[in-house]
Formats: structure tokens, C-alpha cells, sequence
């Protein structure tokens, strides 16, 4: 009887083992976007996140931050490196095919990648976040002595 209940715990460890490997291999394969923000929010949590676009294989996530600034997360299993970009601090050049970015970060080289994107506009409208370029201040926000210097009269 000890023999029988001996070799059914050893079975069980056996098989709860080969269990969590399969669920840690389908998680890192498969990174949640969703998990990923909140550990964003944990990092820093006075940024607040407007806009997303994560990569076709789902290891980097970009962010639009609220005051023009963009975030970057990413994936390494169930862990998550987060940074917040600064537009002076990065190079940006487009892919071969059109779809994706080559990023370099000279503060964080090990960061340095191709990261290619579900269409050609998602990678434009994240370059335009990794640069600054993007203003999403409209007219109507601008001061009015402001308005009024840059309106021409005929």
C-alpha cells in the first residue's frame, strides 16, 4: 500500500511539473498586452496612457503618454521591461518593408531592434509618437492672443 501511494505522489508531482512548464512556455509565446500596461502604470505611475500599438509578434508595446512623451514595454516571458521615451534620446529609420521601425536607443542598447507592425500607418503614427512629432493639441486649445497673431487678414 506505502509503494502505491509513493509512486501516485510521484506521478502527481510528475504531471503538475510538465503542467506548469506548458502554461509558462504558452505564456511567454503569448504576451498579454493587458498585464503589460498594468506593470507600465506600477512603473510609472503619473503617466498616464493615451494610445497603443503593439508589435505583430506581441513582444514590444508602444505608448502614447499624455504629455508627449512615449512609452515602451517590453516583453521577456511573464516579465515586462518598461521605459518612458524622451524624443531627444532615440533614432528612428523605417524598415525595408515598409511596415516596421529600426529603433535605437543609445541609453539602453540591449533595446535595439526591428519591430515590425500590422500595417504601414501604425508604424508612421508610432514614429511620429518616438519622435515628438506628434500634436495632439488642437487649434481650438491654443490661446486666444495666440490664434489671433497667427490669423492673416486679406
Amino acid at each position: 500500500m506505502l509503494w502505491f501511494i509513493l509512486i501516485a505522489l510521484v506521478a502527481f508531482v510528475a504531471a503538475f511539473y510538465v503542467w506548469m512548464n506548458a502554461r509558462a512556455e504558452r505564456d511567454s509565446s503569448n504576451p498579454d498586452t493587458g498585464s503589460a500596461m498594468v506593470e507600465f502604470g506600477r512603473a510609472f505611475p503619473d503617466e498616464a496612457i493615451r494610445a497603443l500599438h503593439s508589435t505583430i509578434d506581441g513582444k514590444a508595446i508602444f505608448l502614447r503618454l499624455h504629455d508627449g512623451k512615449a512609452g515602451f514595454i517590453r516583453s521577456h516571458g511573464t516579465h515586462y521591461v518598461c521605459h518612458v521615451i524622451h524624443p531627444d534620446k532615440l533614432r528612428v529609420n523605417s524598415s525595408e518593408s515598409g511596415q516596421g521601425l529600426i529603433v535605437h536607443f543609445p541609453d539602453f542598447a540591449y533595446l535595439d531592434n526591428s519591430f515590425e507592425f500590422r500595417t504601414a500607418a501604425e508604424a508612421a503614427e508610432v514614429s511620429l509618437w518616438l519622435l515628438g512629432s506628434f500634436s495632439p493639441k488642437s487649434e481650438l486649445d491654443a490661446p486666444v492672443e495666440e490664434r489671433a497673431a497667427t490669423q492673416t487678414t486679406d
